[in-house]
């Protein structure tokens, strides 16, 4: 099976094919597809069955059997399921699932819509009163506000990925996660709860998006410039995905306990933390750049003074924990993993060597 950024063996749609050969290319390309509605961008009706009640998806008959219940859960790459789903229904769309395909693409929405005051064009951004944001009416304004910010270029001029844009005249900006470890969540940019801008949506895990050259009552998703295949996720994207919620952080197993540091009872935790707070704060500072920063030194360098602080009896072993996990998580919020591993080996590793604040002030 074809991933990512390999040429499938059939020509990209630079221009309208026949729904079949569209889905082949999809599935060629590893991206599992599910049919869209004959003229629709929403999914084929449920079986009977599952129309008529309500469910656990994961437990549902349908989808072990073939059948292209439940939306995008039903995405395949199977060429035989696919051949009989569009041949049942040759005039059905091309969903791709987004999650299971690595893909976060960027919808950016158009709409006619009332503009919100500032204070709800980029969550977690406060934007100062001196910007002007006369003309601002859609999302491609907002994103590029948000791009211009980080210093960065707008994704949706951003030639070297697959661009497509809808009938309504939005645009969607694929790229490919290069770290599929890491989860992102699917949102729409009028969520309060998780969003990335004002009429920016964003499909990963729990969602889906249409393929390009997929035709609707409305029109086309056609296909922008040469590009055809998604580039990599920019890292400042990336970054500003973590900053909105966007990661999606599973259920992690607690490591198996390490060295049990001992300190003979907390003698000092204000000299301690006078020691130990310029190197969690350097932690900290490394969430302005999301790469770059010497994070992992940094981190496993507070970690170790913390794990000789607790060795020779200066700081308790939870107060430490919970000042490098809050740091490490702030600045590095999509590897919780990885950030336990550095503060454990960090913390272990320091713990051979009890630092003594004796002639400290």
């Amino acid at each position: 099976m074809q991933r990512h950024g390999e040429t499938s063996s059939t020509a990209p749609p630079a221009k309208p094919v026949p729904p079949l050969v569209l889905a082949r290319w999809c599935a060629g390309n590893g991206w599992p597809v599910h049919p869209l509605a004959a003229g629709r961008k929403t999914p084929i009706a449920n079986c009977a069955a599952c129309r008529d009640r309500h469910h656990d998806v994961a437990t549902c008959p349908c989808l072990p059997a073939g059948r292209p219940c439940h939306g995008f859960h039903a995405g395949t790459t199977d060429p035989e399921r696919i051949g009989r789903w569009w041949g049942d229904s040759p005039r059905a769309g091309v969903g791709v699932a987004c999650g299971p395909a690595d893909l976060v693409v960027i919808d950016i929405d158009a709409h006619a819509v009332p503009v919100p005051d500032r204070g709800g064009l980029l969550p977690g951004i406060p934007i100062h009163e001196s910007v002007d944001l006369d003309g601002l009416a859609s999302g491609f304004d907002t994103l590029a506000l948000l791009a211009a910010l980080r210093k960065q270029a707008s994704p949706a001029e951003d030639e070297g990925t697959l661009r497509v844009r809808t009938p309504s005249g939005g645009l969607h900006v694929w790229y490919r996660n290069p770290a599929p470890a890491v989860r992102y969540r699917s949102s729409t940019g009028s969520s309060s709860k998780v969003a990335l801008a004002w009429q920016v949506d964003v499909r990963a895990h729990g969602g889906y998006i249409i393929a390009p050259a997929t035709r609707t009552s409305q029109g086309t998703y056609e296909a922008l410039g040469t590009a055809r295949m998604p580039a990599p996720l920019p890292d400042w994207l990336a970054a500003e995905l973590a900053r909105t919620g966007h990661v999606l952080t599973p259920h992690m197993p607690q490591p198996a306990p390490g060295p049990r540091l001992r300190p003979r009872g907390v003698r000092s935790p204000q000299r301690a933390q006078r020691v130990l707070d310029p190197l969690v704060a350097a932690v900290c500072a490394c969430a302005a750049l999301s790469e770059g920063a010497g994070f992992t030194e940094k981190l496993n360098r507070a970690a170790f003074t913390a794990g000789g602080l607790i060795a020779a009896g200066h700081l308790d072993e939870p107060t430490a924990r919970r000042l490098l996990s809050a740091a490490a998580d702030e600045a590095r919020p999509w590897q919780a993993a990885r950030n336990e591993k550095i503060i454990l080996d960090g913390l272990a590793a320091g713990a051979v060597r009890p630092f003594l604040l004796e002639g400290r002030s």
